[in-house]
């Protein structure tokens, strides 16, 4: 008679094969366990001595930490020091190390050299890319900085998706940041447009300048509305990061258009919104939409202001002014003209905030000058911050910081 309970069988069948099963299972898993064991110690080989880098002090000073018993020189070179390298010095247990500081509190990137050769910092886990070129980090803490550090708050979502841009002939890549509680809610947000500069893409605004961090920390703080961040790529030839074309590429690379064409600009605006409004919960007019951009992607917020007078409320112009010669595939008499032509409907276009930032050091600024005696020449309204510094990521999270609260009011 067939024992009808199945916990009496499942034991009745274990018992029957037991000598053999577990045997065979015993040498599987010590076979398993050896191999970890030894692959582990292969890595830990490879690696070296266990090592920190970077170390950073109570009072912010830095110091850096690299094994190498075969190199003959070692040197660091980061953003802070404005492209000049530090030697490191080498102990008797093969540790190259220097100590740098303090620093002021901020994000900060570096890499190192070794015998003319530029790597990672190899016992730091944190790194970002900048175009084709990956750069080691460090985060500096302090006040400044805290408004860009993943802080205990709420934090929104960041997507990735591929849209079709009928205008460039491409499928293209945007990020999108969704502020917190945006799945858990029927509500309607507005939209700020952020843009890249040149050698940049659609990851720049996340990676290097930490947008969703900066709303998550000002939404939370009551100091910026809550609103959706959409990041295209401002590259008009290209479908997306250098990371993500290979095999997209093959099927649209005979789209290639200049950045003086204004496709990119046209794109936005027929592409991109229409896909933003469709797929998101937005509210759809004027009034509830910025544009913004550094440097290359400040030069398209001008541009889109002079031919789309009435899409958008809100811009920011960072670190780009008025060019002078040619400079991103635009004649600067072309340029000009735009202004002549179209600065008047944009004035009378319902625009209700233009503001322009640059830093001191920056190399464009006087094309900075130059855009502002123009806009007084025509007697435009905008604001003007300038900052002490170049053209550097850290200014222009320092201008998201200031831009976004003063958005949709």
């Amino acid at each position: 008679m067939k024992d009808s309970n199945p916990k009496i069988l499942k034991s009745y069948t274990y018992i029957n094969i037991g000598k053999t099963g577990f045997l065979k299972s015993l040498l599987f898993f010590l076979c398993i366990a050896s191999f970890i064991n030894s692959y582990s110690q292969e890595i830990s080989s490879l690696k070296g001595p266990k090592i920190s880098s970077p170390e950073i002090t109570e009072n912010n000073s830095v110091t850096f930490n690299v094994y190498s018993p075969t190199a003959n020189s070692v040197y660091v070179n980061g953003s802070w020091l404005g492209g000049t390298n530090i030697q490191l010095v080498k102990n008797s247990s093969n540790i190259w190390s220097v100590t740098v500081g303090p620093l002021e509190p901020s994000l900060y990137h570096y890499n190192i050299i070794a015998d003319g050769i530029t790597v990672l910092d190899p016992s730091n886990p944190k790194a970002m890319r900048d175009g084709k070129r990956y750069v080691s980090t460090l985060l500096v803490p302090g006040k400044e900085s805290d408004v860009f550090e993943i802080n205990n708050v709420p934090h929104g979502t960041v997507s990735k998706l591929w849209y079709e841009s009928k205008t460039l002939g491409l499928t293209r890549r945007m990020y999108v940041y969704t502020p917190p509680g945006y799945e858990n809610s029927n509500k309607k947000y507005p939209v700020l447009y952020l843009l890249h500069g040149g050698g940049g893409d659609e990851e720049a605004w996340t990676s290097l300048g930490r947008a969703n961090y900066i709303l998550d920390n000002l939404i939370t703080e009551g100091k910026a509305k809550p609103m959706i961040i959409v990041m295209t790529n401002g590259n008009p030839s290209d479908n997306a990061s250098p990371t993500e074309t290979r095999s997209i590429q093959s099927k649209s690379g005979s789209s290639a258009v200049g950045m003086g064409s204004g496709k990119f600009e046209e794109s936005l605006v027929n592409d991109v919104i229409p896909f933003t409004e469709k797929h998101f919960r937005v509210i759809q007019n004027q009034d509830n939409r910025a544009v913004s951009g550094l440097s290359m992607g400040g030069l398209q917020t001008q541009r889109i202001a002079l031919a789309y007078p009435t899409v958008f409320g809100y811009y920011g112009v960072m670190s780009v002014g008025l060019i002078q010669g040619d400079m991103f595939n635009l004649d600067s008499d072309q340029y000009e003209k735009e202004y002549e032509n179209n600065i008047g409907k944009l004035m009378n276009g319902g625009y209700k905030l233009y503001t322009i930032y640059c830093g001191k050091e920056d190399f464009l600024h006087e094309s900075v000058i130059h855009l502002r005696n123009t806009l007084d020449t025509y007697k435009f309204n905008y604001n003007y911050t300038e900052s002490e510094g170049g053209h550097t990521w850290a200014n222009w999270r320092t201008y998201l910081t200031d831009f976004a609260p003063r958005l949709f009011k």
